[in-house]
């Protein structure tokens, strides 16, 4: 837990989506807030982490990891507040990950799920963190690379998960993958999909995946519309590097986190590996993972009434 206390003067960054009023409004208002008190507040857009879209003809539009960092935002930071939904959460991570600071995230969008707190509980929320009461919860993140010969031609931080997909009119992909020093293993499919423990609970939940606890040092490889009945989800420690090769004579379409990616030709290789950056989440109360998977995705709910057993004796 962390022992900063209130009184000190601390350095505090604010990330939220400018496309929307309520979080546009809800900065402004924490930044004068914070001011009051005495601490110093730096601004940002949570545009700033969305990753650009490279075009087939110009593959080295990107922007390197590191450089995602906005100005002004360095490691003396203390914390760094997001307002937005699950979206600007993810565009955050990508901006402050190589920081190394805790971040604190209330929802201005829908479901919220990497979210602490929803708006009405901002004040609370950071009194608590400048009183220092609280704890961080590490994520895992993945470095996602697109080489072609010995040179980088894209890169971006993930947090949920790497998709391979085919173009809308072209036929079924092929794949040839390697995970770490294991066989090289083939997939035909309408795509894939490497995602995180995080991860877990978004498009590889749609896919058919697992769902796999924040904790587990795992990643899964989740083939999407599988040709083959033997192709199903795999689980392996994220201690080892995956390289993926297209087999498919037509250039194919990587995204990263739902966001933006870019081509891949039959000639390069995307590489994947855990990263040394990890996501650190501020938690106001001890983590409960299970009743989060209850209340936003309606997990382990009971489908039938139970019978009362103390209303059915009164009838006897």
């Amino acid at each position: 837990m962390s022992t900063a206390p209130h009184s000190q003067i601390q350095q505090v960054g604010v990330i939220y989506n400018d496309a929307k009023p309520v979080a546009c409004q809800a900065a402004q208002q924490l930044k004068a807030r914070l001011a009051k008190l005495g601490h110093k507040v730096y601004m940002a857009s949570g545009w700033g982490g969305i990753l650009g879209c490279s075009e087939f003809d110009k593959p080295s539009c990107y922007v390197s990891i590191e450089k995602l960092v906005p100005e002004g935002f360095d490691r003396s930071l203390d914390f760094v507040v997001v307002l937005g939904g699950d979206g600007t959460v993810l565009s955050a991570m990508r901006q402050v990950a190589p920081l190394n600071v805790p971040v604190l995230a209330i929802n201005t969008g829908h479901l919220g799920f990497l979210t602490e707190g929803y708006l009405g509980e901002l004040e609370r929320a950071i009194a608590q963190v400048l009183a220092g009461k609280y704890t961080i919860e590490t994520r895992t993140m993945i470095t996602v690379q697109v080489w072609q010969q010995n040179q980088v031609t894209w890169e971006a931080l993930c947090l949920n998960e790497m998709v391979l997909h085919r173009e809308p009119l072209t036929g079924m992909c092929h794949f040839e993958i390697e995970i770490g020093q294991h066989a090289a293993v083939d997939i035909a499919a309408d795509g894939i999909i490497l995602a995180t423990p995080t991860g877990s609970t978004a498009y590889a939940l749609s896919a058919g995946g697992p769902v796999v606890t924040p904790g587990v040092p795992v990643l899964q490889l989740i083939p999407i519309c599988p040709h083959s009945l033997a192709s199903r989800a795999l689980v392996f420690s994220d201690r080892e590097p995956v390289t993926v090769f297209s087999a498919t004579s037509n250039p194919i379409v990587m995204t990263v986190d739902g966001n933006a990616g870019c081509y891949v030709s039959p000639t390069d290789r995307v590489r994947l590996e855990r990263s040394p950056y990890q996501s650190q989440f501020i938690r106001l109360q001890s983590p409960e993972f299970f009743k989060l998977l209850r209340e936003k995705l309606g997990w382990g709910l009971p489908h039938i009434a139970k019978p009362n057993p103390i209303a059915e004796s009164s009838l006897e």
